[in-house]
């Protein structure tokens, strides 16, 4: 088994092996302005190479990516009695129950969900670097069989392994769920500034403008606009049509609907 070891003086060296050019160079800067050394693959077989060269302190994976992707890179990884002691991070949504029996397959020794905190992400590197990379080689006892869905795994994860990863399953119901209160929240509050229609609306008797929470007199179609779905068609009933009718010196006829003009 080989880890990489930190000349003096050098900067932390972390390896991102990702697909995405926008989200590996956000993680990259993040590293890098925390003082890491970061070094970019596009997928699971650049990265093989890139390991040939130099061994990082870090691995940071993540999962769907062309030619090779994470999952296999990591398998690759950690069967090599060269690679195996460096400490491997997933990227991954864990969206499905799958992603779980295939990362713990793969023997990662972390896992950060996506999207994830650029402040959270950076503290967990931290900490794995801090705790050193001796403890992250392939598991030496037998896997264990398991089917999900028709698929079979085989996980040899050790407890440390599963621990982490039931942890980031943890944070990723934590997650969706603040989202989801979150959501509720704004529907909450939406749906409470439509009641104000329902409530004690202020009315001119005379113009029949309405006054808003802001003091402003508002036409009605503009404050039901603001407070509602509703849109406006506009016409002219009975009451006015006679009115507008004399105001024009028009005679109304009832039986054909026609205005004529009225006599002098």
């Amino acid at each position: 088994m080989s880890a990489a070891i930190q000349p003096a003086g050098e900067k932390p060296f972390i390896l991102i092996v990702e697909d995405s050019l926008t989200q590996a160079v956000f993680l990259r800067r993040i590293l890098e302005k925390a003082g890491y050394e970061v070094v970019l693959a596009g997928n699971g077989a650049e990265a093989l190479d890139l390991l040939e060269l130099r061994l990082p302190l870090l691995i940071i994976s993540d999962v769907m990516m062309p030619v090779m992707d994470g999952y296999t890179f990591c398998q690759r990884t950690k069967a090599s009695d060269k690679f195996c002691g460096v400490p491997f991070m997933l990227l991954t949504s864990l969206s499905d129950p799958a992603d779980i029996f295939k990362g713990l397959e793969s023997g990662a020794d972390f896992y950060s969900i996506k999207p994830y905190d650029g402040a959270v992400l950076l503290e967990r590197v931290r900490n794995i670097l801090n705790s050193g990379s001796g403890q992250y080689a392939t598991n030496a006892q037998s896997g264990i069989d398991v089917s999900y869905a028709g698929q079979k795994y085989c996980i040899s994860a050790g407890r440390t392994q599963i621990l982490d990863l039931l942890l980031a399953t943890f944070e990723n119901i934590v997650r969706k769920n603040n989202e989801l209160i979150e959501a509720n929240s704004r529907l909450s509050e939406a749906l409470e500034a439509n009641k104000t229609l329902r409530g004690l609306i202020p009315i001119c008797g005379y113009c029949k403008k309405i006054r808003d929470d802001q003091g402003y007199w508002n036409q009605v179609e503009t404050f039901v606009a603001k407070h509602s779905a509703a849109q406006f068609s506009h016409g002219i009933c009975p009451t006015c049509f006679d009115k507008q009718i004399k105001t024009l010196g028009l005679k109304n006829n009832k039986a054909d609907n026609k205005a004529e003009p009225v006599p002098a």
